[in-house]
């Protein structure tokens, strides 16, 4: 019997439709402002459960008794040719036309149609609460649609009613978004640091960012549809989807749902593994469903840019406002709340470098109908694989590099596309990137192999020896003792032969085997972000 609920992966859910968990148990904050009646902000990547928080506190306020709670979305007044005058009435029906969902008739503000006075939001809210016996919280959901001065318009009336409250504007009022309110400020004038003592929201008392799942909030999320249909995610499975999605609750709904439904045709006397867990991962990288292009938008953004490619090359960074472009980054989800700084999941990890370079990866054909990479035995052949990059760059690097919208990253960027015909032939790769590392490691699984790459920009003299220490440590870790260390070398002149910037050395290093290679480019002068390690 097919199960009444399942993994919602669109809009927000609803409990009596689909397996969640209860989006207030870690909010004690919420309540407690609510309570003090305080103004504060929540905010969160998309689909992370904002929405569905918002639903289940108004509905839960209403129900206790205590308040009057509304939310209401003001996405309608987002987009930049719209007036303030426009604004306003398009925000206030849509506040009109949601109270509906919550409020009784008693308890609705008055109909717009009907409001004789200047029809601002601040005017509303004002006769709205003093037309009421209990205090009002009030939700508006997708603030920071809202463009320039229509944006500071809104806030500037929340602000003005904020010392009139609770018995004459709403006791609370919370704004959601994607970003923090110091981003409202930057979205406003970019220029500028702030707006000054006039600053718009400031009688907020928190900014509340919400987390990802935890590994045990995954368990109790899958448990339910255990109880449901008797079909179990085991512990090993639950931990690798916690590995591939880093709890982001879209990612982890999304992978159950592609096992559950697609995968296994929703059979459920089937039992779900973890190679089912990784075909899941690479169908939803292949689709690219809204969320996943929501968030390769987004690496169009410069702040975006200059932070990726840190992370891809494992360079420390210095260049201007770098906290708000790590901070902006971590608000949209796309890099991890701690530090060492890292793209917050594999799943990102995975499509971030695929998608930068696909235009590279589609043109790279294979040559014949047979992988001439794989040995008879069925097993990789790394190092014809890597000879073969090699003499694919010296043919193509230079072409492809100043085509690049990431061109700090570029040499990691190529490299990563060519091995992707490894994992199209049934392999797997494991990035290991982050800010500060001075490389990124790359471990490749094939046939039972395990093969692991280290990819260094050769930006000093002692780059190599650096290079060499830390892929035989990383080698300890994994228990190993043959690895290739990668040199990509930048160069000023144009006089440097290819026979000299293309090297294969074997070394013996700590006990270890390390196949060195190097691939030096020379570069016309351009401007690049400063980096340094």
């Amino acid at each position: 019997m097919k199960s009444k609920r399942y993994f919602n992966t669109t809009g927000f859910c609803m409990p009596e439709r689909h397996y969640m968990i209860d989006p207030l148990r870690n909010q004690k904050i919420i309540f407690d402002l609510i309570e003090k009646t305080q103004y504060f902000t929540v905010h969160a990547p998309r689909q992370t459960g904002k929405t569905t928080l918002l639903h289940e506190l108004a509905h839960r306020l209403n129900k206790e008794g205590n308040y009057i709670s509304v939310v209401f979305s003001v996405e309608s007044a987002g987009y930049r040719s719209i007036t303030e005058e426009i604004a306003n009435k398009k925000i206030i029906n849509s506040l009109y036309s949601s109270s509906g969902q919550y409020l009784n008739k008693n308890n609705c503000p008055i109909s717009p149609e009907k409001y004789t006075k200047d029809l601002t939001l601040e005017n509303y809210l004002i006769d709205w609460a003093i037309s009421q016996p209990k205090p009002i919280v009030l939700l508006l959901d997708e603030i920071d649609s809202l463009y320039d001065d229509v944006l500071v318009s809104i806030l500037r009336q929340l602000r003005n009613g904020f010392q009139i409250r609770p018995k004459r504007f709403p006791s609370t009022v919370a704004l959601v978004g994607l970003r923090d309110v110091r981003e409202y400020k930057l979205k406003v004038r970019p220029t500028e640091a702030s707006l000054g003592s006039g600053s718009p929201f400031n009688i907020k008392a928190e900014s509340i960012l919400l987390g990802t799942f935890t590994k045990e909030e995954i368990s109790e999320l899958y448990s339910q549809h255990t109880k449901d249909t008797g079909q179990i995610f085991s512990k090993e499975v639950v931990d690798r989807i916690y590995e591939l999605t880093g709890g982001q609750p879209w990612l982890v709904n999304a992978v159950a749902n592609e096992i559950v439904e697609k995968i296994l045709k929703s059979d459920y006397t089937k039992t779900i593994t973890i190679d089912h867990a990784e075909q899941a991962k690479e169908n939803l990288i292949k689709r690219r469903d809204t969320h996943l292009d929501s968030l390769i938008d987004k690496l169009k953004e410069e702040r975006v840019k200059n932070i990726i490619s840190a992370i891809i090359n494992g360079d420390g960074v210095l260049f201007d406002n770098y906290d708000d472009s790590l901070m902006y980054c971590r608000d949209l989800g796309i890099i991890s709340e701690t530090r060492p700084v890292r793209i917050a999941n594999e799943i990102y990890q995975e499509i971030i470098p695929r998608v930068l370079n696909r235009n590279l990866q589609d043109s790279i054909e294979e040559e014949g109908e047979t992988k001439w990479y794989i040995k008879p035995d069925g097993k990789l052949d790394m190092d014809k694989l890597l000879k073969a990059f090699q003499k694919f760059y010296r043919r193509n690097s230079e072409h492809w590099l100043e085509r690049f919208d990431y061109k700090e990253a570029g040499q990691g960027l190529l490299l990563m596309a060519f091995l992707q015909r490894v994992i199209n032939g049934g392999g797997r790769i494991d990035r290991e990137m982050a800010v500060g590392r001075g490389r990124t490691d790359l471990t490749i699984e094939f046939a039972g192999e395990t093969f692991v790459l280290e990819l260094k920009l050769k930006r000093y003299d002692d780059t190599k020896e650096e290079g060499l220490d830390q892929i035989s440590r990383y080698l300890d870790t994994l228990g190993m003792t043959k690895g290739y260390l990668i040199l990509f070398e930048l160069k000023s002149s144009t006089v440097i032969p290819w026979e000299t910037r293309i090297k294969w050395e074997e070394v013996s290093h700590q006990n270890k085997n390390i196949t060195v290679v190097l691939k030096s480019l020379t570069l016309r002068p351009v401007t690049q972000t400063a980096l340094v390690t």
